[in-house]
């Protein structure tokens, strides 16, 4: 796998618990593998190159789809604690033991689950866009910002500029060369099912449901975690990032300026750099 790129690796099938999931990975064959976990209506096509290319340089990267996602077979379930077991089962089938975790948006609630349910297994989490169990506006969205995921375009993935980027020009720009990253691959993926948008509304909702202003169970969350959003992040409200911090005992905490929901697509060299300090200090 070390001679394919993002737009280039094959997608594979591994089976696990009755689901058969598809995957791709790729990268050095080198440290702690990286897995990536997907944002709500995401697929395999909606990682960016420019951050999977960069870290695959010196480790292993993984993508997949967790239980019913567009490729894999399966039912969506309709709990993030059931999608962290459904995730714990695909890592498991690849035969591995130790993992680092990049997880964006829902993916942060799945990752930030898999960490408390698998101590062992999660050395490293990185959070973008994410927020706790229990978070501010967490599955609360107004309507207006709801409607976004829904909208009809021409070019459907220009859905994500408003979701992921913010309104200025210089935001705009760097949300359609990621558009133009993301198209880039011509083996396409299946695209994600209604069942599996409203099953993941219903986990992400049902999660952010579960108040306690404490946020104690972050307490748990003990291993090194880099937390990162933009400064107004629309979909899961940046101060969730702050909560996450203040409440983990071993977090940190960047704030890109002028970014939204996708700070990571809009900076990809700066978060990459950021990354590889915090996924290679001792």
């Amino acid at each position: 796998m070390t001679n394919y790129t993002h737009d280039t690796v094959p997608t594979e099938f591994i089976d696990a618990n009755g689901i058969r999931f598809a995957y791709r990975r790729f990268g050095a064959k080198s440290g702690v593998p990286l897995v990536f976990f997907q944002h709500f209506m995401g697929n395999l096509d909606d990682h960016d190159s420019a951050l999977t290319d960069a870290f695959a340089v010196d480790r292993e990267v993984i993508l997949f789809n967790n239980a019913g996602v567009a490729s894999s077979t399966g039912t969506t379930p309709d709990t993030i604690r059931q999608a962290a077991r459904d995730a714990a089962a695909f890592i498991d089938a690849l035969g591995l033991k130790t993992i680092d975790v990049l997880a964006h948006s829902m993916g942060g609630l799945v990752g930030q689950q898999l960490a408390f349910d698998r101590p062992k297994l999660v050395r490293r989490l990185v959070l973008v866009g994410t927020g706790p169990r229990g978070g501010v506006g967490i599955g609360e969205m107004p309507p207006e910002t709801r409607a976004l995921f829904f909208e009809k375009y021409e070019h459907q993935e220009e859905m994500w500029l408003p979701i992921l980027f913010t309104p200025s020009e210089a935001s705009q720009a760097a949300g359609r060369a990621y558009l133009a990253r993301m198209m880039a691959r011509k083996d396409r993926d299946a695209a994600v099912s209604t069942e599996t948008v409203q099953a993941q509304a219903t986990a992400i909702g049902a999660y952010g449901a579960e108040k306690d202003e404490t946020y104690t169970h972050l307490k748990e969350l003990y291993q090194p975690t880099l937390v990162v959003n933009g400064n107004n992040d629309i979909i899961i409200p940046t101060i969730n990032s702050y909560l996450i911090q203040q409440h983990a005992p071993n977090a940190q905490l960047i704030l890109y300026p002028d970014a939204n929901h996708g700070a990571h697509h809009q900076y990809p060299e700066l978060f990459v750099r950021h990354t590889k300090i915090f996924l290679d200090a001792k």
